[in-house]
Parts: C-alpha cells; sequence; structure tokens
C-alpha cells in the first residue's frame, strides 16, 4: 500500500472510530461502571471485533452475508438482540459510585468478560460489514498482495480505535465518577442502557443492500 493511499484510510479511520456508536457507547459504559483500568478492557474486544470483520470481509465471507438474505438476517437480528440484552443489563445495574479498579472489590465483570463483550459488540454487525465491503476496496491495489494491505487496514483501524475509545472509557471514568448520588448513577445507567437499546434498534432498521 503506497504511503498517500494509507495515509488516506489513516484519515478515513479516525472518522470511523470517532463516529457515535455501539463501540462508542460500550467504550463510556465500561467507563462509567468498572473505572478505566478495567473498563478499557472492553476496547481490546471492540478492536477483536473489527479485525473479525476485517478477516470476514478479506476471506469474502463479508460479501456472502452482505448477498445472502438470510445470513445477513441471521446476524443482523443476533446483533440486534446482542445490544438490547445489554441495555437491559446497564438499565438494571446497580447505582453505586465507581469503585478504584483494581481494588480487590467484587468485580462482577471480569476482564474477560469485558473483552468478550467488546468483541461481540463489533463482530456480530452486519453494518459493519456493508460498511468495510464499501469503503476498504478503494484503498486496496488489486495488482498486490491482497493479504499485507488487509494487515495494515486491520492494524491502522486498531491503532485508532485503542486511542478514541481510551478517550470515551476516560470520560465516563474520570468526569462521570465525579457524580456520587445515587440517583444520578441511576440515571447515568439507564442512559446508556437506553443508548445501548437504541444503537439495536437503528441495527433492526438497517437493510440489506439491493
Amino acid at each position: 500500500m503506497e504511503f498517500s493511499v494509507w495515509l488516506a484510510f489513516f484519515a478515513a479511520s479516525w472518522a470511523i472510530s470517532l463516529s457515535p456508536g455501539a463501540g462508542a457507547v460500550a467504550a463510556m459504559s465500561a467507563g462509567l461502571s468498572h473505572g478505566f483500568k478495567r473498563g478499557y478492557f472492553m476496547t481490546f474486544g471492540l478492536i477483536l471485533g473489527i479485525l473479525t470483520q476485517v478477516i470476514l470481509v478479506s476471506a469474502g465471507l463479508g460479501a456472502l452475508i452482505a448477498a445472502s438474505s438470510l445470513g445477513f438476517a441471521l446476524v443482523k437480528w443476533a446483533g440486534v438482540a446482542y445490544l438490547v440484552y445489554l441495555g437491559v443489563q446497564q438499565w438494571r445495574a446497580p447505582a453505586k459510585p465507581l469503585v478504584a479498579a483494581d481494588d480487590g472489590s467484587a468485580a462482577q465483570v471480569t476482564r474477560r468478560q469485558l473483552v468478550l463483550r467488546g468483541w461481540g459488540i463489533n463482530a456480530v454487525n452486519p453494518k459493519g460489514t456493508v460498511f468495510l465491503l464499501a469503503v476498504v476496496p478503494q484503498f486496496l491495489d488489486l495488482h498486490a498482495a491482497l493479504a499485507p494491505q488487509y494487515l495494515v487496514i486491520g492494524s491502522t483501524l486498531a491503532f485508532t480505535d485503542l486511542v478514541v475509545m481510551a478517550g470515551y472509557t476516560a470520560l465516563a471514568a474520570r468526569v462521570l465518577a465525579a457524580l456520587k448520588s445515587e440517583s444520578h448513577i441511576k440515571t447515568l445507567n439507564r442512559v446508556f442502557g437506553s443508548l445501548f437499546i437504541a444503537a439495536g434498534a437503528l441495527l433492526a432498521t438497517f437493510k440489506r443492500a439491493a
């Protein structure tokens, strides 16, 4: 991949990462509920989900999902159900102030669970698959080896997400953590829960390209 092409994709990657979506909601929700050090593990899962999408697209499975009505519907509704489930869980989360991420308190969600949760959000998302199918080919040189180019694309998306999601997680952990009132925290939990459900509702309206 030529440097000028990569630079254009690098700029696009920042726009992709910064755009509000389920990933940003997940990062902020994790920061709010678990603090920065623990909550940031959600980002690793989100990145693994992105890399899963890149692998699907590079292997041609993404095109198959996008072209198959049944395959697209199965993946879409699995994603919708998962986002709504996360929304309900966040809505019902206990209204308690943040504790230190590594203070040994009885954390209800482990780091591994946060990683798996983040992976599920981005991996089971046909909207992401279709987006990559539409955007990535514009930056590929079809006359050169594709595997190294997909490696660069995946690495670039992973880097920008590492930075951007750190900001979202820190925003929730450091700014919103200042709210100590139980009623305020309950309200925030319900706001983030509603955002997850709204993201699921938006995904439900997403249709396969004709």
